[in-house]
């Protein structure tokens, strides 16, 4: 792909994008064409770089990481737990959640050879329309952002109606199929204990049809030649329910707490799971959507993770504080929206340090 400089910077931008787009390389196909330096459309800017701090290499867990619940607990203390996570961080792990290892190790496996085949084999899914259910991309807001970030997704429609199943490559769909079933059992079980913790019935969310829109993305995050100049995902808030994610042992993915971003440090055979901001607005600003973003991945070794965004599928209906936990002393922090107004919003515009929770405070 051939990328040029010319004394039109806007022009050239947009032909960068549309070079890189059409060749459906992805950023694995710019570093297995031997690319040693980043592309200018990659370069993000001083403002984004400047608060950049690597991931500690091989540092253990610290006073300020996210807490880690497990699940097997007594669950009077599990709903506490669960909830305290929800109220300070937004970010927790959970371990002895059920999921079994070979399931876990074998969803990343399956996921990374997606991304690992030759170029011809996942080109023809390139795509940003998202109709079958099943589509492959680099950055889902590469024609807004003002930089891309260096990372590719394979996407899967995983619910209310589960992408045609021979849409899903054959590389990875058995897995995929197995861990949309896991993410059903175990995304109950989760929003039952934060329902739990806000003072509702365990069933308050699933009534309100909030894992029922299940979309899955494979991320993989390649060796970047120059981990400064870029990232592998911007900051931003999760616009869901809440979010699932598997992620390998590589590690880059941080939080931010307060004004000091936070490493979520892997830890095998845990789950990370975060607020998204429909249950922040939902929970009247109990619970907390944060901003979280992924380094550029320095590592020879790619990064390869799995999120799967959990959201309501019943997108007329109007959202807002649970009537519950509105009253005189805390009255509604946030009006009422249909969630197809806010999705589209979301969408309309870059990642990077994206949130709507403001635009529907009361």
């Amino acid at each position: 792909m051939g990328i040029t400089s010319t004394s039109q910077p806007a022009v050239d931008r947009a032909q960068q994008l549309q070079q890189f787009e059409e060749s459906k390389l992805g950023v694995k196909g710019l570093v297995d064409s031997g690319l040693t330096s980043l592309p200018p459309l990659f370069v993000h800017p001083p403002g984004t770089l400047s608060s950049l701090k690597p991931a500690r290499p091989g540092a253990g867990p610290t006073p300020d990481s996210i807490p880690t619940i497990d699940l097997s607990g007594r669950r009077p203390s599990v709903v506490g737990e669960v909830a305290r996570a929800a109220r300070e961080l937004g970010f927790f792990q959970v371990v002895n959640h059920g999921v079994p290892a070979e399931v876990l190790d074998g969803t990343i496996a399956a996921v990374k050879a997606f991304h690992e085949q030759p170029m011809e084999a996942k080109a023809g899914i390139y795509r940003r329309e998202t109709q079958t259910g099943v589509s492959f991309f680099s950055n889902v807001d590469l024609f807004h952002s003002k930089a891309a970030s260096w990372r590719d997704t394979l996407q899967i429609r995983l619910g209310p109606k589960l992408a045609d199943v021979e849409e899903i490559p054959v590389v990875c769909r058995q897995e995929v199929l197995e861990w949309n079933q896991q993410v059903q059992r175990l995304g109950g079980l989760l929003m039952g204990l934060l329902s739990e913790g806000l003072g509702l019935s365990p069933g308050k969310l699933q009534e309100l049809t909030c894992l029922e829109t299940r979309v899955m993305v494979g991320h993989y995050y390649p060796y970047c030649p120059q981990p400064d100049q870029t990232v592998g995902l911007t900051s931003h808030t999760d616009p869901g329910v809440i979010t699932l994610l598997l992620q390998d042992q590589v590690g880059g993915l941080q939080v931010k707490r307060g004004d000091e971003w936070v490493d979520v440090l892997p830890i095998p055979g845990a789950l990370v799971v975060n607020i998204g901001d429909i249950l922040q607005i939902m929970s009247n600003d109990e619970y907390k959507s944060v901003d979280h973003r992924v380094l550029a991945n320095p590592s020879r070794e790619p990064r390869v993770s799995i999120g799967v965004f959990c959201n309501p599928s019943n997108r007329e209906n109007q959202f807002g504080p649970f009537p519950e936990l509105v009253s005189t002393d805390k009255p509604a922090v946030f009006r009422k929206f249909a969630f197809n107004e806010y999705m589209g919003r979301y969408f309309s515009k870059e990642l990077d340090g994206k949130t709507l929770k403001n635009f529907f405070r009361a």
